[in-house]
């Protein structure tokens, strides 16, 4: 049976004879201990395990088990392996202390025994005890510190692997950012030696005055261009060199050709949009002017804008803030816009077409770019040009212009302004392949024009007079009735118009796609066509982009 008195050390006294039990209990209580007692090797067991004694003393013979099982078992348990063990027995041979020694016990006292000696025996291991445990979680608390350290370490190692790794990333990063400059520095350079005033190829005047004004615009980055002119004569190459010569030339040059942005996506398509703005809106969307910020915004065809959207438009000028759609967070913007438009901006603003106050905001100052007829000195140098530079790009020899084709291009009104000049001349160089440049070489247009030519020279009209006089004509509903061989010589000048004249005398009206079709050419051939048509008189137009059609003008 187990006893335990006070809250000093725990000893378990295990006797089978009661007397011994009491004896050794009188001795250690009253210097502090808790004494624990079993009279059997199964109870000694028992309490041990449960109640885990500070130091066990343990008689050696016992029935059924004796002392020396009692303290092996001790011993192979986890739980009381270390629990000191003393046996207190009256067989001190050698041989007796051997067997104890060897089944775990650290000391013996003999019976009969001194108070004094089992005293000291009992506070002797009990303070090893103290001092092995102290040293055994010490050794552990160390054994853990070392593992940490050793976590840490290992921790540390990853960072500093991972720290090496950023830094190497980071640096190819700025060497990867540093090329990107460089490169964009060489292009933004390429550009403006592409793009500068050094692009107008001519001595005349007329161009000589778009340089002159080219020179005073580019240094004035805040303020906003007008560019006028017909179709094809550059209006786009004087846009490009403001920007490139001026103090934005590092940033982008953003396009947009307002006739054909769709006017139910013009609002998110110029000031962007938040995701979830609309159905289909899966992410956000920047807008022409975030694109152009710290650059220029070339808005072409500004006369073909939504009237609606040019609202709005004024608002981002005048403001320089710009609200995506889906968005209440106002941006600020840093662009210059240059506008460009082959229509009589007054006439449509007389029409309601076009806002005044947008028209004068856009109009700080304007640059007239005159068509090719207007400044014909300059067709040579242009010649030249366009054949050194297709030549060049089709690996060509540069060749040389006949001097009977040089007059012909000479005399020709170029309808198409300097981009048509450029499409026959690519036309002619690949036809000739570094040969000689004839009259054969410059294709349908030229060689109807020739015809042309032959029969106005004879009358002293100019061929472009005659061919859009013989064509009204026709829309009037009038024939020529000078000569079956002139007539014959005109049709192959105004196939294609005729074409077109006798759809509308069917049809009622055309559109692009329409003309198309029907003559069997692309978008720009067939905008080029109905525009001259309306230009001349001949036909007039309802609606504006993608919705335009045109009739023929009625007769009062």
């Amino acid at each position: 049976m187990a006893r335990q008195n006070g809250n000093g050390p725990h000893v378990l006294i295990v006797d089978d004879v009661p007397a011994n039990l009491k004896i050794l209990r009188d001795v250690l209580e009253p210097e502090g201990f808790s004494i624990l007692g079993a009279s059997d090797g199964p109870a000694a067991l028992r309490i041990a395990r449960g109640a885990l004694p500070d130091l066990v003393l343990l008689d050696v013979v016992m029935p059924g088990m004796d002392g020396y099982e009692v303290c092996r078992a001790l011993k192979a348990d986890e739980t009381t392996r270390q629990i000191p063990v003393i046996f207190v027995t009256v067989q001190e041979d050698k041989e007796s202390l051997i067997r104890g020694f060897e089944a775990g016990g650290v000391d013996y006292v003999g019976k009969p025994f001194e108070k004094e000696e089992i005293l000291l025996r009992v506070r002797t291991h009990l303070q090893i005890a103290r001092l092995s445990r102290a040293l055994t979680e010490r050794n552990q608390e160390l054994e853990e510190r070392a593992a940490d350290l050793a976590h840490a370490n290992r921790q540390l190692q990853e960072a500093n692997d991972q720290l090496r790794e950023e830094m190497a990333k980071r640096r190819d990063a700025e060497e990867a950012v540093q090329l990107a400059d460089d490169r964009l520095a060489l292009l933004a350079r390429q550009e403006g030696e592409r793009w500068g005033i050094e692009g107008f190829i001519g001595r005349s005047t007329t161009v000589k005055r778009i340089l002159d004004d080219v020179r005073a615009v580019q240094t004035a980055e805040k303020t906003a261009v007008l560019i006028t002119g017909e179709s094809g004569t550059g209006k786009e190459l004087v846009a490009r060199a403001i920007h490139f010569g001026g103090p934005r030339s590092g940033g982008p040059f953003v396009t947009v050709n307002c006739s054909a942005v769709p006017k139910e996506l013009a609002e998110s398509i110029f000031f962007g949009h938040a995701r979830g703005a609309f159905t289909g809106a899966h992410a956000s969307h920047r807008g022409y002017f975030e694109l152009a910020h710290g650059g220029t915004l070339f808005l072409d065809e500004i006369g073909d804008m939504d009237v609606a959207l040019q609202a709005k438009l004024l608002r981002a000028l005048e403001s320089a803030c710009i609200t995506p759609v889906g968005s209440t967070r106002e941006q600020t913007i840093d662009v210059r816009v240059v506008a460009a438009t082959n229509q009589d901006l007054r006439a449509r603003m007389a029409q309601g077409l076009f806002r005044n106050d947008l028209y004068y905001r856009l109009a700080r100052f304007t640059v007239k770019v005159p068509p090719l007829r207007d400044r014909r000195e300059d067709i040579p140098l242009l010649v030249d040009h366009f054949l050194t530079l297709f030549a060049a790009d089709m690996g060509l020899a540069t060749p040389t212009m006949d001097p009977e084709a040089l007059q012909l291009l000479e005399r020709y009104p170029f309808p198409g302004n300097v981009r048509e000049l450029k499409n026959i001349i690519e036309y002619a160089v690949l036809r000739g392949r570094g040969t000689e440049i004839g009259t054969e070489h410059l294709g349908p247009a030229m060689g109807r024009a020739a015809a042309v030519a032959t029969v106005s020279a004879s009358e002293g009209t100019s061929e472009n007079d005659r061919v859009w006089q013989l064509v009204i004509q026709r829309a009037r509903g009038h024939s020529d009735t000078t000569g079956p061989q002139r007539e014959t010589s005109l049709d192959g000048v105004v196939a294609d118009e005729e074409r077109v004249l006798a759809y509308l005398r069917t049809h009622g009206s055309v559109d692009n796609a329409e003309c198309r079709d029907l003559l069997g050419v692309d978008l720009h051939r067939a905008s080029y066509l109905l525009k001259k048509l309306h230009r001349y008189g001949v036909l007039e137009r309802e609606g504006s982009a993608r919705w335009t059609r045109y009739r023929l003008v009625t007769q009062r």
